[in-house]
């Protein structure tokens, strides 16, 4: 037992980040599945102050739900879903982008989802939501991922049994697959899924550019993290100038496979001539070179 605990732990503790939000998830779910045992209440009541509403004057008084809302699922298949589409594209991500900002575009996917959410029912006759309530589920910043990969690698091409597809393709095939859904029965969802894919395709044609537009939304995170990290008041740090590989810092470009790796380093060669490397990066493409 104590064996099998310790292997448990150590799983957990290997787990990349993706993986842990996922894990939430799935918490979240049987937390409300819990509570609706124990309580003996319908199960869309387990978790509402989860949700977010899209009365405004209602979301006044749990603003942190266009947060959480993408962390909470009613329906088991649904909950599978999102986690399942939500681990094969967080694997792409994390081999071909830094950690860091595969996490901003799915939150601000999340967060994009939600006010279009709050956005169009707010906005619409009461007519046309009349049937729409609360809206929960990851899938927009599940959205926001997937149309960020095809977007800025549009003519990648990946394998549906036989038969090969462009990213782009896929694209539009989810965008217009949502559309659709507006004029069905999960029109808050389809909203959500849409704020989601827009900000995707934003930040890959932005970063196509060379701009990263969620930067800005990463340092806001990172002051939030600081406030929680325990710091001595009366330690004093000397600061060291960062070394940076091909233009990200150590651990960015620890995060990328090899082929990224070396395509940073040759646009770097490009730019400003061989000269320019620096010896772990001369070291580095040697290495690659030799494989």
């Amino acid at each position: 037992m104590t064996s099998l605990n310790f292997d448990i732990k150590d799983k957990l503790k290997n787990l990349n980040v993706f993986e842990k939000i996922m894990a939430v998830n799935v918490l979240v779910f049987f937390i409300g599945w819990l509570i609706q045992v124990i309580r003996k209440i319908p199960r869309t009541y387990t978790l509402s102050w989860l949700e977010l509403p899209k009365e405004l004057s209602d979301f006044i008084f749990k603003p942190w739900s266009l947060f959480t809302y993408g962390f909470t699922h009613y329906d088991f298949f649904h909950l599978l879903f999102n986690m399942v589409v939500l681990y094969f594209v967080s694997r792409t991500m994390v081999n071909l982008f830094p950690t860091k900002q595969s996490l901003n575009i799915y939150f601000l996917g999340i967060l994009a989802g939600g006010l279009s959410f709050l956005l169009v029912y707010n906005i619409l006759p009461d007519t046309f939501s009349s049937t729409v309530g609360s809206l929960v589920g990851a899938s927009a910043g599940v959205n926001a991922l997937l149309i960020f990969l095809c977007a800025y690698m549009p003519n990648r091409e990946t394998r549906f049994f036989s038969i090969s597809i462009k990213l782009w393709h896929i694209g539009v095939a989810i965008v217009l697959f949502d559309v659709i859904g507006l004029f069905g029965a999960n029109q808050g969802g389809k909203v959500a899924h849409l704020g989601g894919s827009l900000i995707g395709y934003l930040y890959a044609t932005q970063l196509v550019k060379g701009k990263d537009i969620g930067e800005g939304f990463g340092k806001f995170l990172d002051s939030i993290t600081n406030m929680f990290s325990k710091k001595s008041p009366l330690k004093t740090v000397h600061r060291k100038k960062k070394s940076t590989i091909a233009g990200h810092n150590k651990q960015e470009f620890n995060e990328f496979n090899n082929q990224k790796k070396i395509d940073l380093i040759l646009d770097k060669i490009s730019k400003s001539g061989y000269e320019s490397l620096t010896k772990e990066e001369k070291s580095f493409l040697f290495k690659a070179g030799k494989n």
